[in-house]
């Protein structure tokens, strides 16, 4: 017997690569930046000697080793990060003088990889029109402050109803608990919520172990040290964000059309 169709109440986005779209990054200089200024460097300078880099850079390569080894542990045992704990690994001292101007330069580095799709503002607003709750759930080892203060330099956080971090929990995707903690935060059981992502493993292996239906929004070009082999198919596919609003229109009008018959 095939099941009812279930009413959307909410919805929940993944952020890197979905909601910001896609961006090739070069990680290890996001810590070369950050090491330079802790060491009162010039960030780019072709005539500074190599011999005075050379401790700066040696801290950027522990730090990126210390960040490899967070995000190898979410994929094998879903254990979460956070920023600050990767730096105390790598041996940074958070009370350095420079440490803050260090974290401004780091964020200034990401600044344009962070930009909120355009289509965003207009997909969530469609979907509160029709009283559906938007979240987010992301896997990231930045702080909920500084996911905020992307939102609202985009104009987009008036319209979040409830968002979670996995640097703020224990687990990242795809363990249930994290799919369980924004359903809560959202007032919704995980049966009437969809999860949005670009990613098999994380965004549609994770949420339907839960009763969540699943949307793929397959843009992103993840490289193959970040996938994980998994026999999942996602509920839908979106091959934009504003794709969205019509599939979720559509399961809402199977599931009146249900419970009129």
């Amino acid at each position: 017997m095939t099941a009812s169709p279930r009413p959307v109440e909410a919805v929940v986005f993944d952020w890197g690569g979905t909601l910001t779209p896609w961006h090739e990054v070069d990680l290890p200089q996001q810590w070369r930046v950050f090491a330079r200024t802790v060491h009162g460097l010039p960030v780019e300078d072709p005539a500074m000697p190599a011999e005075d880099l050379a401790e700066a850079d040696s801290l950027a390569m522990r730090i990126h080793d210390a960040e490899e080894r967070a995000w190898r542990r979410g994929r094998e045992t879903h254990e979460s990060a956070s920023i600050a704990a990767i730096l105390e690994a790598a041996g940074v001292d958070p009370e350095h003088d420079r440490h803050h101007l260090a974290l401004a330069a780091y964020q200034r580095f990401w600044e344009p990889h962070t930009h909120t799709d355009e289509q965003v503002r207009p997909l969530w607003e469609s979907l509160q029109r029709k009283d559906i709750r938007v979240g987010v759930l992301s896997n990231t080892i930045w702080t909920r402050d500084y996911h905020r203060e992307v939102f609202e330099r985009d104009g987009v956080l008036d319209l979040l109803d409830a968002d979670v971090y996995s640097s703020e929990i224990h687990v990242v995707k795809p363990h249930p608990d994290a799919f369980r903690a924004v359903c809560e935060a959202l007032d919704v059981v995980p049966e009437h919520a969809v999860y949005v992502g670009d990613r098999i493993f994380e965004d549609v292996h994770g949420p339907q172990q839960v009763g969540m239906r699943a949307i793929l929004v397959p843009h992103s070009d993840i490289p193959a040290n970040q996938r994980t082999a998994v026999d999942a198919r996602p509920d839908a596919v979106a091959h934009e964000l504003l794709d969205v609003a019509g599939i979720v229109a559509l399961w809402n009008h199977e599931a009146r059309e249900a419970g009129e018959a």
